[in-house]
């Protein structure tokens, strides 16, 4: 399991913005809720916050990750079979989870602090690591969006991510677009960024999310590293 060897080593160390970059539909968000699970199952704190997603979504998605069924084996599960089967869950690890939706592009790395900072204060809540989900549709603190061109607002948005990382000593996971020329190619490079070069010269850690019909059917997803500061 890739994101389990990645999470439970220093392969991605505190202070850092790494990167999936995958087409639409491919499974972004799956993939974070994947990795979300991983650092949970490893007794480890999560934030994710999704901008996209619904929060009970992506809890669904997380607890279908954790207890080992699928999203429908877990929306048929009764409310006490549920229950016995978190409680299994809670007898293994410590992690903890808590989730926060904001709408499309009105939260930037200001609300994320504020957040971080109440959720200390209030639930003695620190994570490890913390999940946006996804970089492309937060917003700006320093630039205005429609002012500037999209090279400067995503590659300013992706610097003040690594600044919330470097500030609050955890790793930061996100995700963004590839350009439509990327989504059918076979083997996309760093130049396939959707909106800004800027971004991938700005995260530590970049992978894009390969897929087509063969490995769809086998329920695979290749992972490509495109650039590694570790």
């Amino acid at each position: 399991d890739w994101s389990s060897d990645v999470c439970s080593s220093d392969l991605v160390p505190k202070k850092t913005l790494n990167v999936v970059m995958a087409g639409v539909g491919v499974g972004k968000s799956l993939f974070l809720c994947h990795l979300a699970s991983s650092y949970l199952n490893q007794g480890k704190n999560v934030l994710y916050i999704t901008l996209e997603l619904a929060e009970e979504e992506v809890s669904k998605r997380i607890d279908a990750n954790l207890l080992n069924i699928t999203f429908d084996e877990l929306m048929a599960l009764s409310k006490d079979g549920y229950k016995l089967k978190a409680d299994k869950l809670r007898a293994k690890t410590n992690g903890k989870l808590i989730v926060k939706e904001y709408p499309t592009s009105t939260a930037s790395s200001i609300h994320f602090k504020s957040l971080l900072n109440e959720l200390n204060l209030k639930k003695n809540f620190v994570p490890d690591a913390i999940m946006i989900d996804y970089l492309n549709i937060c917003s700006s603190s320093r630039v205005k969006a429609g002012v500037a061109n999209s090279y400067t607002y995503i590659k300013a948005i992706a610097e003040e991510l690594r600044g919330l990382a470097v500030e609050f000593n955890v790793p930061v996971w996100s995700a963004t677009q590839l350009t439509r020329g990327g989504y059918g190619s076979s083997d996309p490079d760093m130049t396939d960024t959707s909106e800004s070069f800027g971004l991938p010269a700005t995260a530590d850690f970049f992978v894009a999310l390969i897929t087509n019909e063969t490995m769809e059917q086998l329920k695979q997803i290749q992972v490509k590293q495109l650039k590694n500061r570790y």
